[in-house]
């Protein structure tokens, strides 16, 4: 049975009031390479505004990664 290498999903949760963040949760398997990790998690920080929330190394050696960022809303300044 094959795993695919790098797997993906996302949402949206908000913590208080102004305050929400998109998470998204990546599963890497044991394939890639430390370095391999870190440059694609750096890529990811520098052009998508991602920040590490939380990685956990399971004993099979897949790595499961919780990416966030904050999702910033725009007010209308339109008034009538």
């Amino acid at each position: 049975m094959s795993r695919s290498p790098l797997l993906t999903t996302s949402q949206r949760r908000a913590l208080g009031p102004g305050v929400e963040y998109e998470y998204e949760r990546l599963t890497i398997s044991r394939e890639f390479s430390r370095s391999s990790v870190t440059r694609m998690l750096v890529d990811r920080a520098e052009h998508g505004g991602w920040e590490l929330d939380r990685l956990r190394l399971s004993p099979d050696g897949t790595r499961r990664v919780v990416l966030r960022r904050k999702i910033i809303r725009q007010r209308s300044t339109y008034y009538v």
